[in-house]
């Protein structure tokens, strides 16, 4: 089957199956599939134009929305955490589309730049299994754990399950908000972090996402529990929200500057991930979550690798 706007020819059954592949790994993993899909599209498919960024970002379209509908039916949204972070992602995709448009519409050039992401991804996924990040990540931990056992009592005695609605005390509320700090109470704590901080994290990861085709959420998602010390159980869902809010901004973007996605690929693509998500989600227990990280970051490393090389032995 051909596809006019991307000229990729490709069984229909192809694409869906690879996503669901991807995803179902990936998701296992605690990362999203989505940056290993466009250099699938980019070195299988020869997909070069600057329309295979947004094309990705359809992939993101389709497969989150589920999710996000999961996390605001269980008032688990934090609406303060995402709004912030979709203000500060939208501008950055905008810079991150004049710059693929712009500077690297060359497809070696491109390359390269999805070599640099994908190494950063990959050793970081390395570099997290190690003894001294594990010592870094150790209170970290330690304050999940204690957010994890005090949200198991809370459930326990209101006698419900998350399939049927938290309690009160187990949902996200917004405490205040100005323009410099924000604050949400959760488990009857409040958290409080800087609004202006977010905004400029914010932007540097949209303008990442904008040029690369991702939203952003598994880049951004580490830095608000590591540097914001928010628990990660309050910002997941406004991780997945800001991602699919500017996956659709990040399209239109490119819409605006002529760039025309291929909305039928990407939605195959969505379709295999919208699946794989879910496999991985029920998979996830039967596999070692150590394993996973230090596999999908050797091949993403080494994915990585083999494109900056090949930029500069070319």
């Amino acid at each position: 089957m051909l596809f006019p706007v991307s000229g990729v020819e490709v069984n229909p059954i192809i694409p869906p199956l690879i996503a669901l592949v991807v995803s179902t790994f990936t998701s296992m993993g605690g990362v999203s599939g989505a940056f290993l899909l466009l250099p699938y599209q980019v070195s299988i498919l020869n997909f070069t134009s600057p329309a295979v960024s947004p094309t990705n970002l359809v992939y993101n379209i389709v497969a989150i929305p589920s999710g996000v509908y999961r996390f605001i039916r269980e008032g688990r949204m934090n609406w303060p955490v995402a709004c912030v972070t979709i203000l500060g992602t939208l501008p950055g995709l905008y810079f991150g589309a004049v710059i693929r448009t712009g500077w690297l519409p060359n497809p070696e050039n491109f390359k390269l730049f999805v070599g640099c992401v994908l190494l950063y991804i990959g050793l970081r996924l390395l570099y997290d299994q190690t003894p001294w990040a594990k010592r870094k990540k150790a209170k970290i931990q330690e304050f999940e754990a204690q957010v994890q056992e005090r949200l198991k009592k809370v459930m326990q005695e209101s006698g419900r399950t998350a399939g049927r609605g938290l309690p009160p005390a187990a949902r996200v509320k917004t405490a205040s908000w100005s323009l410099r700090r924000v604050s949400y109470e959760f488990l009857g704590e409040t958290f409080t972090f800087n609004a202006p901080a977010l905004f400029i994290l914010a932007l540097v990861v949209g303008l990442i996402g904008g040029t690369y085709g991702i939203g952003g959420g598994a880049i951004i998602a580490p830095f608000l529990a590591a540097i914001f010390k928010l628990p990660m159980y309050t910002i997941a869902g406004a991780a997945l929200l800001g991602t699919l809010v500017t996956s659709v901004g990040g399209v239109g973007i490119y819409f605006a500057m002529g760039i025309i996605p291929d909305l039928a690929l990407g939605a195959l693509f969505g379709v295999g991930g919208f699946l794989g998500m879910y496999v991985g989600a029920r998979l996830q227990k039967f596999f070692s979550a150590i394993v996973i990280r230090i596999g999908l970051g050797v091949i993403i490393s080494g994915l990585a690798l083999r494109y900056i090389v090949g930029y500069f032995m070319s």
